[in-house]
């Protein structure tokens, strides 16, 4: 099964390489299309988050924020296709960095992102042009569908972390040492035993305390990651200034985590209030934390 993933991974990723990308972006276009328009999936989840995160705005634009929220998702399936013929030519052609500066010089450090924009085609081009990624994530439950992810995304210089896996802790540990940028994903809902109560747009929901657990064992320096998609077909790929822990005093150690991850939060939200079209509007996020 494994092998035959990887076999269609390989002939989807040069079909993309070959075709043009008005092709490709016309494909996107029509599987958002699909869904939102046809199958009609999840469109009150959509409707009710964008009430919770904000609240009052007007129907037309909460239909367009979800058609190119979808678009966004869907054309991620192109994008990391991408990975294994990635070229300077076309990163020089098509992407834009901003906030390099904010990038901590070397040594280990962990970087903050979320579900918006293309963001295992931005670590690629990141683990290639500025410095190497680790990057936490889950594993599908699907043997097939998830070799043939996978076997995309490690087309690159970027490295994979289990984030259930037995030594996860002690490779995100090994990661900072070999001054790599570990990547945390959080802006997706996480309940016990791996999440804690936070607040995320004012709402009480719950949120992966990882990182938090991490950056206060280690000291190592948090920096906001986010990408996005112009109206030119551009990918940004911008760092925001590093998040400040260490001035939270407290000896219980359960609300300083939660302090610290709703500052997590505070930065996702800042965020998606600039680019609130293009985040991941489908994910329950504001489930009631048990």
């Amino acid at each position: 099964m494994r092998k035959l993933a990887r076999s269609v991974s390989s002939i989807y990723a040069f079909s993309v390489h070959l075709l043009p990308d008005w092709f490709n972006t016309l494909f996107a276009k029509f599987l958002a299309w699909l869904w939102v328009d046809v199958l009609k999936l999840r469109t009150k989840v959509v409707y009710n988050n964008i009430d919770i995160a904000f609240p009052g705005t007007p129907l037309e634009t909460k239909k367009l924020w979800m058609k190119k929220s979808i678009y966004i998702l869907v054309r991620s399936i192109v994008d990391v296709a991408r990975i294994p013929y990635l070229k300077d030519e076309w990163i020089k052609k098509n992407v834009i960095f901003h906030g390099v500066e904010n990038l901590p010089q070397d040594q280990g450090f962990f970087v903050l992102t979320l579900h918006l924009g293309s963001g295992d085609l931005a670590a690629a081009i990141i683990s290639e042009k500025l410095v190497p990624l680790s990057l936490i994530s889950k594993r599908f439950s699907s043997e097939f569908a998830d070799e043939f992810w996978f076997s995309l995304r490690t087309q690159s210089k970027t490295e994979f972390i289990d984030a259930h896996g037995k030594n996860n802790a002690f490779e995100i540990l090994k990661a900072l040492r070999l001054k790599r940028g570990v990547v945390f994903v959080l802006d997706q809902f996480m309940g016990k035993p791996y999440g804690i109560e936070t607040e995320f747009f004012g709402k009480k929901t719950g949120t992966a305390y990882g990182l938090a657990l991490f950056a206060q064992k280690t000291k190592a320096p948090v920096v906001p990651l986010y990408t996005y998609w112009d109206d030119d077909n551009k990918l940004h790929i911008g760092i925001d200034p590093v998040v400040k822990i260490d001035d939270v005093q407290t000896d219980d150690k359960l609300e300083a985590q939660r302090i610290i991850t709703n500052r997590f939060n505070a930065a996702v939200e800042s965020i998606i209030k600039r680019w609130p079209a293009q985040w991941m509007w489908v994910h329950r996020r504001w489930k009631d934390f048990e």
